[in-house]
């Protein structure tokens, strides 16, 4: 077992706005979040709620922040009534990501991508951050356009999902896009091959466990849920 070691508190990137506002410690950093972010630690009503304390019982931290994730170290009481520590991360933005399941053809565009955190390829389907100033489904149609080089003939809404909200805070929207092509591939998108298959075949990887990405599964049962696998039956 690989022992636990304390994070540095070094790893602190201050937002530009917070500046001149703070001594720039991570209890400071948190203490501003709380005071201007009230959503990011509220509450819902019920039983078995993980509450989040506050100054002066005792203060969390800002371990990290930059462009894209804040990473919280949250003060909470369980519900039992003992006090611990809990790690969050929150999107740093305020546009949610996206997930496009690509169809061309009535079939499935899959790409396999390395993903740092698993150190591991994936077989996945499109993903990306939420850009400013533009619709969820603009973006999906963008994040398909920049990854695949293709253009989205008409984009799907398939709800949204969270991936792990034991951790992760936000939520990803979820889409399906039709494209007649791929095109050039994003040279700084960690994606080796493309790969285009056969509606039953991408369920058949995600049963047998050569699709764990947990978004493309979610997106591939709720393309079949909303009919879209009907268009390749299985042979």
């Amino acid at each position: 077992m690989i022992p636990a070691v304390p994070l540095p508190r070094s790893l602190l990137t201050l937002p530009a706005e917070v500046g001149d506002l703070m001594d720039h410690t991570p209890e400071s950093a948190y203490a501003h979040l709380r005071d201007t972010r009230p959503a990011w630690f509220s509450s819902p009503p019920g039983e078995g709620a993980i509450g989040i304390m506050r100054w002066p019982m005792t203060e969390g931290q800002v371990l990290h922040r930059d462009e894209e994730r804040v990473v919280l170290d949250d003060p909470v009481v369980l519900p039992d009534g003992q006090q611990a520590r809990r790690l969050r991360l929150v999107a740093a933005r305020p546009e949610p990501p996206v997930a496009v399941l690509p169809l061309l053809d009535g079939q499935i565009v899959l790409v396999d991508r390395f993903r740092h955190a698993a150190r591991t390829w994936q077989w996945e389907i499109i993903r990306g951050a939420g850009a400013a100033g533009v619709s969820d489904a603009q973006n999906a149609a963008d994040q398909v356009h920049d990854q695949l080089g293709a253009s989205a003939s008409e984009v799907i809404g398939l709800g949204q999902a969270h991936p792990d909200p034991s951790v992760l805070a936000e939520a990803v929207m979820l889409y399906a896009a039709r494209i007649d092509a791929v095109g050039e591939l994003a040279p700084g998108a960690s994606i080796r091959q493309v790969r285009t298959v056969a509606f039953a075949e991408a369920e058949q990887m995600a049963l047998a466990g050569r699709i764990t990405d947990a978004v493309t599964i979610t997106v591939l049962f709720r393309a079949r849920q909303a009919g879209l696998g009907e268009e390749n039956p299985a042979v």
